[in-house]
């Protein structure tokens, strides 16, 4: 079985995933800070064997760091931490893969990421445009995450799919920069030579998925896609050099059938062989 608490961080690995357990700005439902401990969980139940993929994470090197000690009440402080421990990760020679937590636990990352490789590019699957300047007078919030990482990264180098809420100047943006896309197939080929060989960051926001697979997450909106659409979308990208992964916001608590971490485990596994192959 795939079991995330197996994988000790003092054995060789080529990935490391850090837990993230933080949601100090959500804007609606909390409870994503208990998201690492119920991916993990969920794990222990799933099969190391991809069919879709053909890979097995037996034959890939990755290690679980466990959850960063977090303090909830001081935002600053906890993106500082995680952008630590992502710094650590990449001087040891791993590429990062965090478990969140709230969608703003990819700012450090993304940051940290993007400094060690420059010419990087980030794909982000979202509900949510998360372009926002500011929610609520505040600029360091899950609703403004790819705002400020455009602010060093470039709008440009950035592609958003399964976006399906935001404001109005959030849609004229994104329009503005082309960087919103979809999963159709002709959009995901493009977004294939858009890459082309730029090391790519990838942020999956588990909103993306329809509430109706994904009910476990604070902010749901109707029209997302599943399963099947996710792991096609991943074969698509399977040449694709990656440094850096995360999967945020799920709020197991919010499902209390278990299957939305059931799903969010799945993702991390095959995300970790994407990543590994």
């Amino acid at each position: 079985m795939f079991d995330l608490t197996d994988r000790d961080i003092t054995e060789a690995h080529d990935i490391r995933l850090i837990g993230a357990p933080f949601d100090g700005t959500v804007s609606f439902r909390p409870g994503a800070r208990f998201g690492p401990a119920a991916i993990r969980a969920a794990s222990d139940g799933l099969e190391t064997w991809s069919p879709l993929l053909e890979a097995d994470l037996e034959d890939v090197r990755y290690a679980d760091a466990g959850d960063l000690e977090l303090p909830m009440g001081n935002v600053g402080q906890a993106l500082a931490l995680i952008g630590e421990a992502v710094r650590d990760c990449l001087q040891d020679g791993a590429m990062p893969f965090v478990l969140g937590g709230e969608h703003l636990v990819s700012l450090p990352a993304i940051e940290a990421v993007h400094a060690m490789c420059p010419d990087m590019v980030l794909v982000q699957l979202d509900a949510h445009a998360d372009q926002r300047d500011e929610y609520l007078g505040v600029k360091l919030s899950h609703a403004c995450v790819m705002r400020r990482v455009a602010e060093f990264l470039g709008q440009e180098h950035i592609r958003q799919l399964g976006i399906r809420s935001g404001t109005r100047d959030e849609y004229q943006l994104m329009r503005d920069y082309r960087t919103l896309t979809t999963f159709r197939d002709d959009d995901v080929q493009a977004l294939r030579e858009w890459i082309g060989s730029r090391p790519v960051y990838l942020t999956l926001d588990l909103d993306v998925f329809d509430p109706a697979a994904m009910p476990g997450t604070g902010t749901p909106e109707p029209g997302g896609i599943d399963w099947w659409t996710f792991q096609h979308f991943l074969q698509q990208l399977a040449d694709c050099e990656f440094v850096g992964m995360d999967v945020v916001e799920l709020a197991p608590g919010l499902d209390a059938s278990g299957c939305s971490a059931v799903l969010a485990a799945k993702c991390v596994r095959e995300m970790l062989l994407l990543a590994g192959r």
